[in-house]
């Protein structure tokens, strides 16, 4: 099923990872990051993406 949710904005995803906006432009010019989608010249990101790039981040933590 498609994810219908509306494009997130630079700035939704930021507020929602916890970074500044310009996090994410020198993550998105170091090609890091979550998944975006150029729409005109306005970045743009899918939930899915931003969601999916989190669990990426998980770290497995090594037991003792």
């Amino acid at each position: 099923m498609r994810d219908t949710r509306p494009l997130a904005t630079t700035k939704e995803v930021a507020e929602y990872l916890g970074v500044p906006p310009r996090t994410l432009d020198k993550w998105a010019s170091a090609e890091a990051g979550p998944m975006f989608s150029k729409i005109g010249r306005h970045r743009r990101y899918r939930w899915t993406d931003v969601e999916k790039y989190v669990d990426d981040q998980t770290k497995v933590r090594a037991s003792a």
